[in-house]
C-alpha cells in the first residue's frame, strides 16, 4: 500500500471490519437489526444514517451518525490510530467510520450545526483527502 502522509507519519489505520455485520447487511437484514446485533459496527449506524437522511429525518440521521462516528473512533484506537493520521478509504472496512463522518456532516448541515458541519469535513480530509469525494461531499 502506497503511504498516504508524510513518510515521517504515523502508518495508515486499516480497521478488521465487522464481516458478520456487513455480510446481514449485504443479505438485506434491516439495518436497525444489525446495529442492536452488532453495535460496534460502524457500517450498520452508517445506513441508519443515510437511510434516516433519505427520509429527511436529520435528527435521527445526526444521532444515528454520532453513534457509529464514536464507536468508529473506539475502532480506530484500539488499532493504532492517535487521532491523527491516514484512514484511507480505500480500504473497505475503514469506510463504515468514513460514510458515518460524512452522514454526520451531512446531517449537520441540515439542522444547522455549521461548526460541526465543518469539523466533520476536515475529519475527512485529515482521514484521506479522497475521502470527500467518494462520499460525496465537495
Amino acid at each position: 500500500m502506497t503511504r498516504m502522509g508524510d513518510l515521517l507519519g504515523p502508518d495508515p489505520v486499516l480497521l478488521p471490519g465487522d464481516t458478520e455485520a456487513e455480510g446481514e447487511l449485504d443479505a438485506g437484514e434491516k439495518a436497525a437489526i444489525v446495529a442492536a446485533a452488532h453495535p460496534s459496527a460502524s457500517v450498520a449506524w452508517a445506513t441508519l444514517a443515510e437511510e434516516a437522511l433519505a427520509e429527511d429525518q436529520p435528527v435521527a440521521a445526526y444521532a444515528y451518525a454520532r453513534t457509529g462516528y464514536h464507536r468508529g473512533l473506539d475502532q480506530l484506537r484500539r488499532n493504532g490510530w492517535k487521532g491523527f493520521g491516514p484512514v484511507p478509504y480505500a480500504h473497505e472496512p475503514n469506510r463504515g467510520f468514513l460514510r458515518c463522518v460524512a452522514a454526520l456532516a451531512r446531517a449537520a448541515q441540515e439542522i444547522g450545526e455549521t461548526p460541526e458541519y465543518a469539523r466533520c469535513l476536515d475529519l475527512l480530509d485529515d482521514c484521506d483527502p479522497a475521502a470527500r469525494a467518494a462520499l460525496g461531499l465537495v
